[in-house]
C-alpha cells in the first residue's frame, strides 16, 4: 500500500495558539487596511460595502460584550445573515465573546430551507441568534412559531451594540471550538462538524502553503458564507494571511454570472474557486461580447472542487476565457470536506491538471487502467495530512491503482459531530483516520475522486458513477439542463412492494456489493432530469426523453427504462451544488415529484408512493409531447 502524506510542519515559537490571535494580530497590524468589500446586486445601482480591519474589531467587540452579558461565552450562536459584512462581524464576534460560531442560511418561505435551519438550531442548543436588523424581526416571529421564543436575537449591523471599551480577551485554548460547520447533507441528515482552533489554523496554514497566499493578496468569490469554501477559503483565509476579500451574493452570480469574472479583473484577483458546475455556467452564459471587456490575467489560483471534477469543463473553460488573460495553469482541482476543515489534497499551483483517459469497463469493476471510456482529472497530493484507499467495510489498505473508500488523518481532521456520538463513531476512528465515505484511487501520490460510496449504482455486478450517467444523458440534448439530474437505483420484487422497502434496499447498493438481480429482486436506473422547456424542439418531451435513454444505452450498455423530466429548480442541491441524488431517490419513491414527462417500466411505477392516474393529469401548463400524453409507461429504449 502507498500512502500519499506530507509531514507537517513544526509550529514556530510564537505561532498564535487560536485563530482569535490571528485576528487580533491582523486588526493591529493592518488597522485601516480594508478587511472586507461587498458588492451589492449592480441593478439597484448599489456601492460596495467596505469594512476596515479596525472597523472589524470594533464591531466584533461591540458584539462579544453583548453575546457575553447574555450568558453566551462557549455556547453555539447561530448565524443567519443575508450575504454581507455583517455576517464576518458577527463571526469574530462570536471568536472574541469564545462563543461557538454556527452559519447558517437565512431562513426563507422555502419549506425545505426552513425545516433544516430549524433543525440545527434545535441540534446545536443554540444560545442566541445574530443576524441584520431587517431580519431580526421576522425570526423572532419564526422562533416563537417553532416553539422557541426563549432565544434572543441581535441586529449585528447596530452601531450601538455592547460596549467595545470593556471586551476582554476571551480565555481560548487550541482544542476549543471555533465553530460547527453543519454539513450539507448530500447523501444524509446535515450534521454539526466540529471545528476547533487547532483544526482551523492547521487547514489553513495547509491553504496557504498550496495555494502560495500572502499578505495583501486579493481573495474574491460569491458561494455563501455557511459553506466550507466560501467561509473557509474566501473569508477565513484572507484574515488569516492578511488580505482583501471580496464577495457578492450567490444569486448575484447565479443572475449574472459574468460579474464574478469581472468582480476579479475590476479587483485584480489572486484567489477564486468554485464547484464545478460554476465553470459550466460561466461557459454557457457569458457572450463574446461580455468576454471581450474581461480582464483575467490576475487569476493564479482557481480551486475547483466540491464535486467530481470534469475534464472537459477545464479545457472548455481555459479555451473560452484564454482571450482575457486567463492562463491555463490557474486551475487548481482539489479535494476536501467539512469533516476535514476543508482542503485534503490540491493539485500542484502553476501546473497544468492531471487529466487521465481510463478504461471504462476496468474503472467499473475498481481498477484504474490506461485505456478509453473514462476521463478523469486528477485531485492532487495530499496536503499536510496522509491519504489511504480502502476496501469498504473492512478497511484493509489497496494498493495504488486500485479503487477504494478514501480515509484522511491529520491535524485538520475535526474533532466530530456535534452531539451525536454514533454518527461520531461511525465515521472517525480512534486511530485518528476519517472514513469519508468518498470512493477514489492513488496514482503515484495523487488522487483520483471517482464519487461517494452510498451513491454508486450496481447493475449486472458493474459500478456504475450516478454522475457519468447524468453527464450522458446531459449530451443528448441541449434542453437538458447540465449539472441538475439525479441518477439512482431502486429495487422491484421486495416483499411487501412498498417504497419505503425499495428505498431500504437502496441502501444496499452503499457497500457497492450487490448485484443486479437478488432472487427475484431487481435493480432499475432511474433519472430525474431537469429540462428547459423553451428549448425543447417542437415541444417533444418524449423525444428529448427518448435521446437521454438512448445515449445511457449506447454509452454504459444498460437498460435505462427510467427517464422522469422534470422542471428547472427541482433536483435538489447542497450549498456546496453537490447534487442530493439520496433525497431525489426518496422524492422518487414517495410520489413528491412532479414530472412534466416521464417513462417507467411498469415494475419501477409500482413502486412509486402516490402514483398519479396518468389519464386524469391535467398538461394544459406543459409543452404536449407528441403522443399527447404526459407520461408513459413503456420501458424505453435499452442496449
Amino acid at each position: 500500500m502507498t500512502t500519499a502524506s506530507i509531514t507537517p510542519r513544526t509550529p514556530a515559537q510564537g505561532t498564535p495558539r487560536t485563530f482569535t490571535d490571528v485576528v487580533r494580530e491582523r486588526t493591529d497590524d493592518l488597522a485601516e487596511r480594508d478587511a472586507f468589500v461587498f458588492l451589492p446586486d449592480d441593478g439597484q445601482g448599489s456601492v460596495p460595502e467596505h469594512l476596515t480591519y479596525a472597523g472589524l474589531d470594533r464591531r466584533a467587540r461591540g458584539i462579544a460584550s453583548w453575546l457575553r452579558e447574555h450568558g453566551a461565552v462557549g455556547r453555539p450562536v447561530l448565524l443567519l445573515h443575508p450575504p454581507g459584512t455583517a455576517f464576518v462581524a458577527a463571526f469574530v464576534g462570536c471568536l472574541y465573546a469564545g462563543s461557538v460560531a454556527v452559519p447558517a442560511p437565512l431562513p426563507t418561505d422555502q419549506g425545505q430551507q426552513l425545516t433544516r435551519v430549524a433543525g440545527i438550531l434545535r441540534d446545536s442548543g443554540a444560545s442566541a441568534v445574530l443576524s441584520t436588523g431587517a431580519y431580526v424581526p421576522l425570526l423572532e416571529a419564526w422562533l416563537a412559531s417553532v416553539a422557541l421564543p426563549r432565544v434572543r436575537c441581535l441586529a449585528t449591523d447596530r452601531e450601538d451594540i455592547g460596549d467595545p471599551t470593556s471586551w476582554r480577551a476571551p480565555d481560548t485554548s487550541p482544542d476549543d471550538l471555533a465553530f460547527l460547520q453543519y454539513t450539507s447533507g448530500s447523501t444524509s441528515e446535515p450534521k454539526g462538524v466540529m471545528v476547533t482552533h487547532a483544526n482551523l489554523l492547521a487547514n489553513e496554514a495547509a491553504i496557504g502553503r498550496w495555494a502560495g497566499t500572502h499578505e495583501g493578496m486579493v481573495v474574491g468569490g460569491w458561494l455563501p458564507h455557511y459553506h466550507d469554501l466560501g467561509l473557509i477559503g474566501h473569508l477565513l483565509h484572507s484574515l488569516y494571511v492578511g488580505g482583501l476579500s471580496v464577495q457578492m451574493s450567490p444569486l448575484s452570480f447565479l443572475k449574472r454570472p459574468r460579474r464574478w469574472l469581472e468582480m476579479i479583473g475590476d479587483y485584480r484577483v489572486e484567489g477564486s474557486g468554485a464547484p464545478d458546475f460554476a465553470y459550466d455556467l460561466c461557459l454557457r452564459r457569458v457572450t463574446d461580447e461580455q468576454l471581450a471587456r474581461l480582464d483575467l490575467s490576475s487569476w493564479r489560483c482557481a480551486p475547483n472542487g466540491a464535486e467530481p471534477v470534469r475534464a472537459d469543463t477545464l479545457r472548455a473553460f481555459v479555451e473560452r476565457f484564454s482571450p482575457a488573460g486567463l492562463r491555463r495553469e490557474v486551475f487548481a482541482p482539489c479535494y476536501g470536506l467539512a469533516e476535514t476543515t476543508l482542503l485534503v489534497t490540491g493539485a500542484e499551483p502553476a501546473t497544468e491538471p492531471t487529466i487521465r483517459t481510463v478504461d471504462a469497463a476496468a474503472l467499473e469493476q475498481g481498477v484504474l487502467a490506461v485505456g478509453e471510456g473514462r476521463t478523469l482529472a486528477g485531485s492532487g497530493s495530499a496536503r499536510d495530512c496522509e491519504v489511504r484507499i480502502v476496501t469498504p467495510g473492512t478497511g484493509a489498505s489497496l494498493a495504488d491503482g486500485l479503487v477504494g473508500e478514501i480515509w484522511v488523518r491529520g491535524p485538520s481532521v475535526t474533532a466530530g459531530y456535534f452531539g451525536n456520538e454514533a454518527a461520531t463513531a461511525d465515521c472517525f476512528g480512534a486511530d485518528g483516520w476519517l472514513r469519508t465515505g468518498d470512493l477514489g484511487v492513488l496514482d503515484a501520490g495523487e488522487l483520483f475522486v471517482t464519487g461517494r460510496l452510498k451513491e454508486v449504482i450496481v447493475l449486472a455486478g458493474r459500478n456504475l458513477y450516478p454522475h457519468d450517467i447524468e453527464r450522458a444523458a446531459q449530451s443528448a440534448d441541449p434542453s437538458l439542463t447540465r449539472g441538475a439530474g439525479a441518477a439512482f437505483s431502486v429495487r422491484s420484487g421486495c416483499a411487501d412492494g412498498a417504497a419505503g422497502a425499495a428505498r431500504a434496499a437502496g441502501a444496499a447498493t452503499e457497500a457497492a456489493a450487490s448485484t443486479e438481480t437478488v432472487g427475484s429482486e431487481r435493480e432499475h436506473l432511474v433519472l430525474v432530469q431537469e429540462v428547459r422547456l423553451a428549448a425543447v424542439r417542437g415541444g417533444d418531451l418524449r423525444a428529448v426523453a427518448t435521446a437521454a435513454q438512448s445515449a445511457i444505452g449506447r454509452e454504459f450498455a444498460v437498460p435505462a427504462g427510467n427517464v422522469v423530466l422534470v422542471k428547472p429548480g427541482t433536483v435538489r442541491r447542497t450549498t456546496s451544488g453537490k447534487v442530493r441524488r439520496t433525497t431525489m431517490r426518496d422524492l422518487f419513491l414517495d410520489g413528491s415529484l412532479t414530472p412534466l414527462y416521464e417513462v417507467l417500466e411498469p415494475a419501477v411505477r409500482d413502486l412509486v408512493g402516490n402514483a398519479p392516474d396518468t389519464a386524469a393529469l391535467d398538461t394544459s401548463d406543459t409543452a404536449p409531447p407528441s403522443n399527447g400524453a404526459p407520461h408513459a409507461t413503456d420501458p424505453g429504449v435499452s442496449s
